[in-house]
């Protein structure tokens, strides 16, 4: 995989102007461009700013047809040109309809001719130093780095033009909060000039850092370009004759299927979502991401706001003044606040006084309750938040009080929270403050833990917005699902199928754990959210990654049997897939049951036995029915038999 720079244009493109040329001096036809929504295609004229050679290195099509077969293309000099549409020498640079990625463009910038740039999408672009590249080798051999997404590109010979296009993937690396792939120079690449000037090697490793893609938007004529070619190796088409039907090359069908998603997988706001699609040949490509998470990371305020909706309560952990109480008051800025340092029994718990006219005891709510309760029947439509700070500087006693509370979302046993009220708890770790007293391993499993430590970047978003735009949450009754998330379901089971307890892990005091609770609080975020990443304030970080990698390799899931959404291709897994996949199927309810059960007879014999026992295990009346369907098939194959 190369990266590319871009020439200068100094030949004219046809007689319309363009805002982006035109801020240029040059000319282009528009006609060169493909404005289709929902498509990513190729392009190639673009005027840079530059003046180096590295600026001048590329070589990339249009979509434009000379009539002959051949396709245009702009050369290294910045000249057009006729080539071949089977070479693979040529690169791409996108263009789409601005208004299509405008809601989740960012950075926006006007250079001094007053075009703007914006960044949408990530894709590896710029080699590193050989300073950092041996770095980040010498912690790839060592096995450490984290595998965080992939990037396709085809893996045939530049001097093939007979072989069609073969798959090839790139693994994303992550470390130290950035991304990278790494490739080898091979012959096919070697001599090539990278980014950053050098040569290419045989058999030297290089890593390319992956980045914001930028592109050059007209906004007049609502489209966007990428700044860059970012890939190249592509045929334009497979087929000899190409007569301007652009939709049906090689290289649109490639950007479709491949590029366009990849590179949108860790945009904020955006999800990659494979449906049912079609391969190169027209055949269905297998399934992923069957549950429609998003797999974008996410911030510490998503998590707390995630959960918040999710009705799961929150433990903000860290150092005095890192600004646990100024994190609450973005969500709600009039919540109920307790210090539970000074706590007291009848001030956490209310209390019961003597009525000497009845000669009854009369229990009275403490009255940070009758605030709370005040406050969500004024704004029945928001979320109200009590906030117990402090509450590891609480004496154990407390704590207890403050965990029926949690538990249970009463007061004392005698008056629930309002449907619409949210628990938030704050306090410092042992290690950083003499005060604090370690929390009872109940009251801890009771939270998503959040890690609060303020950067300079969050700490001016934070100082620069009024407490009037602060992000108040809505609040919406709704019918909660109460079986556990299918995705969680299918992990527990398949875990435990393979000889590993992920159900519980250990209690350390400091960092969440699983258990079944966790596990259910896990599932309502998931049901409200869909973004796995936010698991990592239940279950922690290390069984966070292992889930979501496993909720990335299913490959089929329950809607798509009962709706026949799939094809031969999708039986073609390894044996670790099958039984994923018997996993992730065996939480079907009974009525699609035997929909199910027929197709997994295609999918083999063992993964079939697999999926019917997790099926059936433990209740009677499964047993009893999956006896009686094995039992028929005996007989009916007995007489066919005679």
């Amino acid at each position: 995989m190369l990266d590319f720079t871009f020439p200068e244009i100094n030949q004219i493109f046809g007689d319309k102007q363009s805002d982006i040329f035109k801020a240029y001096g040059t000319k282009c036809a528009i006609s060169d461009f493909a404005i289709l929504l929902g498509g990513f295609v190729a392009n190639g004229i673009y005027t840079s700013e530059g003046n180096t050679l590295k600026d001048r290195t590329g070589y990339w099509w249009t979509r434009t047809s000379d009539g002959d077969n051949d396709a245009r293309v702009v050369i290294r000099n910045g000249n057009r040109d006729l080539d071949s549409v089977r070479k693979r020498y040529g690169g791409a640079r996108p263009a789409l309809p601005y208004s299509s990625i405008s809601s989740f463009s960012s950075n926006g910038v006007r250079g001094a001719n007053g075009l703007l740039e914006v960044e949408f999408g990530e894709y590896p672009q710029t080699v590193v130093t050989d300073i950092f590249s041996n770095s980040l080798e010498n912690v790839y051999q060592q096995g450490v780095l984290q595998i965080v997404q992939k990037y396709t590109t085809d893996s045939v010979n530049y001097s093939d033009y007979d072989t069609d296009l073969q798959i090839r993937e790139f693994s994303v690396y992550e470390y130290i909060g950035e991304k990278y792939i790494r490739f080898l120079g091979d012959q096919n690449a070697s001599g090539e000039t990278l980014s950053n000037g050098a040569q290419v090697e045989i058999g030297k490793p290089y890593w390319v850092k992956v980045e914001p893609i930028r592109w050059l938007v007209d906004e007049r004529n609502d489209f966007a370009i990428a700044k860059k070619i970012l890939f190249a190796g592509v045929q334009f088409n497979h087929i000899r004759n190409y007569m301007g039907d652009f939709l049906q090359t090689t290289i649109k069908k490639f950007m479709d299927q491949f590029f366009s998603k990849e590179i949108i997988i860790n945009t904020n706001n955006l999800t990659r979502v494979v449906e049912q699609e079609k391969d190169l040949n027209g055949k269905n490509l297998r399934k992923q991401n069957p549950y429609g998470f998003h797999f974008e990371s996410v911030s510490e305020e998503d998590i707390i706001r995630g959960a918040l909706e999710s009705n799961v309560s929150v433990f903000l952990h860290g150092r005095s003044s890192e600004g646990k109480s100024a994190r609450v008051k973005q969500f709600d800025p009039d919540c109920e606040i307790l210090y539970m340092r000074n706590a007291t029994p009848d001030s956490l718990n209310g209390k019961s006084v003597y009525n000497a006219a009845t000669g009854e005891m009369i229990d009275v709510p403490p009255t940070w309750y009758s605030r709370v309760l005040e406050k969500c029947e004024t704004e029945p439509n928001k979320i109200h938040i009590v906030f117990f700070d402090e509450l590891t500087n609480a004496l154990p006693s407390i704590q207890g009080m403050a965990f029926n509370i949690v538990l249970d979302g009463e007061v004392n046993g005698k008056w629930k929270l309002p449907s619409n009220a949210r628990i938030v708890a704050a306090g410092n770790d042992l290690n950083d403050s003499l005060a604090a007293n370690q929390m009872a391993e109940p009251l801890f499993n009771r939270f998503a833990h959040v890690y609060i430590h303020t950067t300079v970047e969050q700490w001016l978003k934070w100082a620069s917005t009024p407490a009037n735009y602060y992000e108040r949450l809505d609040y919406k009754e709704e019918n909660q699902n109460m079986k556990i998330h299918p995705s969680i379901y299918a992990y527990v089971a398949y875990k435990s199928y393979s000889g590993m307890d992920v159900l519980r892990t250990p209690y350390t005091g400091d960092k969440p754990n699983a258990d079944p609770r966790k596990w259910e609080m896990a599932s309502k975020i998931l049901y409200k959210t869909g973004q796995p990443e936010m698991l990592r304030a239940l279950v922690g970080n290390e069984l966070t990654r292992d889930f979501v990698a496993f909720a990335k390799s299913q490959v089929i899931s329950v809607k798509d049997v009962i709706e026949h959404n799939y094809s031969e291709s999708d039986f073609q897994m390894d044996l670790s897939q099958k039984f994923a996949t018997a996993v992730g199927l065996s939480s079907v309810d009974d009525a699609n049951f035997e929909v199910v059960r027929e197709f997994m007879k295609q999918v083999g014999a063992e993964p079939r036995a697999a999926f019917e026992t997790m099926w059936a295990y433990g209740d009677e009346k499964r047993l009893e029915r999956l006896l009686e369907l094995q039992m028929m098939e005996h007989n009916l194959q007995g007489g066919m038999k005679k």
